[in-house]
């Protein structure tokens, strides 16, 4: 007599395991997220040049044209890049935190991009609002929406565009009124820690191939 096989055992998902995992995979992607940007902020400052040589009072000397005001802009952000887009980025940052609805704002704009966009997952179920689900198309439309009406009909706009246009002003004339000449402009920029977001700002000018013969 044949002996009765044992029947299949079907697999069973654990709803929640799986939630557990969600909650797990979004958390890591966080914290890789902002371990990147604290990795390329330290890379980024680590570049900068020694600020005691930003602020050298005898280096200073008005500029004898416009001509020469610009030529010296633009050393002297070849130079400074990092200190330059520090002092931008503090002004924003005083900016921000005088203006604390503003802050308040932009924070939870940004939160909202993060959570319902950058960090989703193509498993992670549809957001649910006052019981209707919205899908992925819907949720980016709310957030480009909402991006618009916080930066252009609210104090945020006003206060960015207000913060960058004094960041930009102090670098300005900070270099018209830095003489270059004793700074090592021929220098290689030492680029290697710099990454993401920060090169864009920090990365040298790309070479133009010259024609041959020249």
């Amino acid at each position: 007599m044949a002996a009765k096989s044992s029947p299949a055992i079907l697999p069973i998902s654990n709803p929640q395991s799986t939630d557990n995992s969600q909650q797990s995979s979004s958390s890591s992607a966080v914290r890789a997220f902002f371990s990147g940007i604290s990795e390329t902020v330290r890379s980024g400052l680590s570049n900068r040049r020694p600020w005691p040589e930003l602020l050298d009072r005898s280096a200073f000397s008005k500029p004898e044209s416009v001509s020469e005001a610009t030529v010296r802009i633009r050393k002297n952000y070849n130079y400074f890049r990092i200190n330059y887009l520090t002092v931008i980025t503090a002004v924003l940052a005083i900016s921000l935190l005088t203006n604390p609805l503003s802050l308040i704002l932009l924070a939870g704009l940004l939160a909202a991009w993060l959570f319902l966009y950058l960090f989703r997952q193509s498993s992670d179920p549809p957001v649910t609002l006052f019981g209707r689900q919205f899908s992925d198309r819907e949720t980016l439309l709310f957030l480009i929406v909402s991006t618009v009406v916080v930066i252009f009909l609210t104090s945020v706009g006003s206060v960015l565009v207000s913060a960058l246009m004094v960041g930009v002003a102090i670098v300005c004339v900070h270099g018209a009124f830095r003489a270059p000449e004793d700074l090592f402009l021929d220098e290689q920029e030492p680029q290697g820690g710099v990454s993401g977001f920060m090169s864009f700002f920090t990365g040298a000018a790309p070479l133009i191939p010259q024609p041959p013969g020249c």
